[in-house]
């Protein structure tokens, strides 16, 4: 079992019923199964990220569509499109990191508020 199918199992609130369980420590298992992996987000920007799919992991989902409509539409008007999405793939290389900083912050004040968490 890995370290992130463990931290799913053990942050299910089934996994603690009726057990005393710190808050801190089922926070931080919340954060660990539900962060965001920038070894996934590499791979999927590597391999799929003209389609935006890495866009659409990291939650940014207009961008993602925009992304996607360049690469299906981007030969229409001259191939400019996919001139565009290119170098766009390529500055997403170093935002990536930026952006996982910027929604497991989102994700840490979800669960320091007691919200809910998406996996």
């Amino acid at each position: 079992m890995t370290c992130e199918q463990l931290a799913v199992t053990y942050a299910s609130d089934e996994y603690f019923e009726g057990v005393e369980v710190d808050d801190n420590l089922r926070t931080q298992l919340k954060f660990e199964s539900s962060k965001k992996s920038t070894g996934v987000s590499y791979l999927l920007w590597f391999f799929l990220g003209g389609f935006g799919a890495h866009r659409f992991y990291l939650g940014r989902i207009p961008s993602g569509v925009a992304q996607l409509l360049l690469c299906l539409l981007g030969w229409l008007p001259l191939f400019i499109g996919w001139a565009v999405l290119g170098i766009w793939w390529l500055v997403d290389a170093f935002l990536i990191p930026q952006i996982i900083e910027q929604e497991n912050g989102k994700l840490i004040e979800r669960l320091e508020r007691g919200g809910h968490y998406s996996y």
